[in-house]
């Protein structure tokens, strides 16, 4: 059977195993909550138009997508997902009461970005 001292050793073998786990643990809460202040810090625009935004996404197949994307106020329409990704239609006009919609949607964000709350 064990003595007392090989019990003792054991129990602080198990203490060090479970301190440095806790520590390991705090450590990558520590890594996550750093990048996503990182990321919101770079990847946010306050104040600042996107160029790029998705508007829509539509399956085709189980690997395929419809990707609807606006640049520069002009819409271009991809087919991603397959061994080579393709521009149906580039150069796509907006409906112009969709472009005044998402205006003034823009104009709503940025004044209720300014109310204080």
């Amino acid at each position: 059977m064990g003595s007392s001292p090989d019990i003792a050793i054991d129990l602080a073998l198990y203490v060090k195993f479970v301190l440095a786990l806790v520590f390991v643990i705090i450590l990558i809460l520590a890594a996550t909550w750093g990048l996503k202040k990182l990321y919101r810090f770079s990847g946010s625009m306050r104040g600042a138009s996107r160029r790029v935004s998705i508007l829509e996404v539509q399956p085709v197949d189980t690997r395929r997508r419809l990707v609807l994307v606006r640049r520069d106020n002009r819409e271009h329409l991809l087919l991603i997902g397959g061994e080579t990704d393709i521009v149906v239609e580039r150069d796509i006009r907006p409906f112009q009461g969709m472009v005044a919609l998402e205006e003034e949607r823009a104009l709503d964000a940025r004044s209720a970005d300014r109310e204080p709350t």
